[in-house]
This record gives C-alpha cells, sequence and structure tokens, in this order.
C-alpha cells in the first residue's frame, strides 16, 4: 500500500479518481486479514449515495481531504454489490481481486493478492521457516460502529368536522297589554264629552316580543403543522472481534550435546 496515514483518518474523506471526478464518502476501511494493512475502502455510489460499492487502495494517494484511487468512478460504481458486515468472506475477497485484476491487468505492480500473502493467505513472516524474520506481528480487529439514518414510519396530520351542542342565554323582551284608568278631570273633560252619550267601540293595540336570532361565521382560531425533534437513547451493540496473542516464550535450559 502506497498511503502511510492511519487507516482511521481515510474515513470521511471523498474518494477520487485519477481524472478528479468524484466518486463518494469513504465509509469504512477493511484490512488485509493477513498483514493487518488497510486494502479496502468502501466508498457511497449510487443515487443519493445510498449504495456502498469496495474500491481497492492499491496504488491510492491522500491529498488534503481527498483519496485518489487508480481506479475510475465507473469501475467503482459497477463493482460486485458486497454487503459490508465488518468483514469479508474468501469468496467476496476472491470476487473483488478478479473483477479489479481485470481492470488493473496492465499495472505489473498488481497481483490481485496482497504481495506478502502465499498461496493460503499466511504471512511469511508471520510464521516459522527460511523465509521469517526475527519478530512476530500480533494483529486484532477493531470494532467500529457507526449510524446510519432510515425511513421507520410516517406521521399525518388530518383534520376533521365534528358537530357539538352549544348552549347559550339571551335576554328577549316582549310588551303585554294593561289596563289603565284615569279619573275625569278639567284638563280631560272635553275628551271624555266628545263622543256620543251612550255607544259600543273598539280601541286596539299591537304588541311586540323580541325573539333569538341565530347567525354562524367561521373564524381561524390557530394554525397547525407537523415537525419533528431527535430524541437520542442507547443501543447495545454486540459482535466478536478476533485478536492474536503470543504465549509466554519456552526456554530449553538443558546443555546440548557436543
Amino acid at each position: 500500500m502506497t498511503i502511510s496515514q492511519q487507516w482511521e483518518d481515510l474515513i470521511g474523506l471523498t474518494a477520487v479518481d485519477a481524472r478528479g471526478d468524484q466518486i463518494g464518502k469513504v465509509g469504512e476501511v477493511y484490512l488485509n486479514d493477513a498483514s493487518g494493512q488497510p486494502e479496502w475502502v468502501t466508498v457511497s455510489t449510487g443515487m443519493f449515495g445510498t449504495r456502498e460499492s469496495f474500491a481497492p487502495l492499491y496504488n491510492s494517494s491522500v491529498s488534503d481531504d481527498q483519496l485518489t484511487l487508480v481506479v475510475s468512478k465507473q469501475v467503482v460504481k459497477d463493482a460486485p454489490s458486497i454487503d459490508g458486515d465488518g468483514s469479508l468472506s474468501e469468496a467476496e475477497i476472491s470476487a473483488l481481486y478478479q473483477y479489479y485484476g481485470d481492470h488493473l491487468a496492465g499495472d505489473d505492480g498488481y497481483t490481485g493478492r496482497h504481495a506478502d500473502d502465499d498461496e493460503t493467505g499466511a504471512q511469511g513472516r508471520d510464521t516459522s521457516g527460511p523465509v521469517t524474520d526475527d519478530a512476530m506481528t500480533r494483529s486484532e480487529e477493531r470494532l467500529h460502529v457507526g449510524t446510519e439514518s432510515t425511513q421507520v414510519g410516517r406521521a399525518r396530520l388530518r383534520k376533521y368536522v365534528v358537530t357539538e351542542n352549544v348552549t347559550t342565554t339571551v335576554p328577549v323582551s316582549h310588551e303585554e297589554v294593561r289596563l289603565e284608568r284615569e279619573p275625569i278631570t278639567d284638563a280631560n273633560r272635553d275628551a271624555a264629552l266628545s263622543g256620543s252619550d251612550i255607544s259600543e267601540e273598539e280601541h286596539e293595540v299591537i304588541l311586540h316580543a323580541e325573539r333569538p336570532v341565530v347567525a354562524k361565521e367561521t373564524v381561524p382560531v390557530e394554525r397547525v403543522r407537523l415537525g419533528t425533534e431527535t430524541a437520542t437513547e442507547e443501543h447495545q451493540v454486540n459482535e466478536q472481534i478476533r485478536k492474536e496473542q503470543i504465549d509466554e516464550p519456552e526456554v530449553d535450559s538443558r546443555p546440548q550435546a557436543g
């Protein structure tokens, strides 16, 4: 691998190809099981970055906030669809090697396998034998947990009409007839003597009364809309990780013959 940064620094960088075309954001980094070195990255591709494609870190370089890959944007988008679940199976690794090997066949430095891997995937310097050095590499898996936003439901705002009874009291008035009598005085004597001495007559008075009148009008009372707020809760993640252990050295203190 040509990158020298710690592999954590790759996450979140913008991956581009050699022409400078933006591919997507780096989501995860996958290590070579034998060497413990970063070998693959997942890059968000597809519509709105909803797909994670695997891309090789072979001959890649980092500058500022960009990771430049040796394969083109279209090649990464057309890569085999593999679910990134924290580890790659041997079949998935082989599929990626075969796919990208075809596209990098002209590069003499790319063999489709890590340079330190033998046919069984074991690294020479980690085993005893004629090709080992004087140190043993101990590797372990690291767990990286992130979050993604998914749709979990819908909320709808609906209004409907209900009918309710309203009872109220309003004062109303009406006219009632009453009989008024007044004695004959000098002031009304002429009016009293103006008619016949004896006669039959009728007087009529129109009576009025108030009655309730009901009218309705529609008025706005409030505005209602849907909003969202973020609630945070703790979610426990359980996953198994592997790590290598090195035993204490066994010392043979018996005298050697000879």
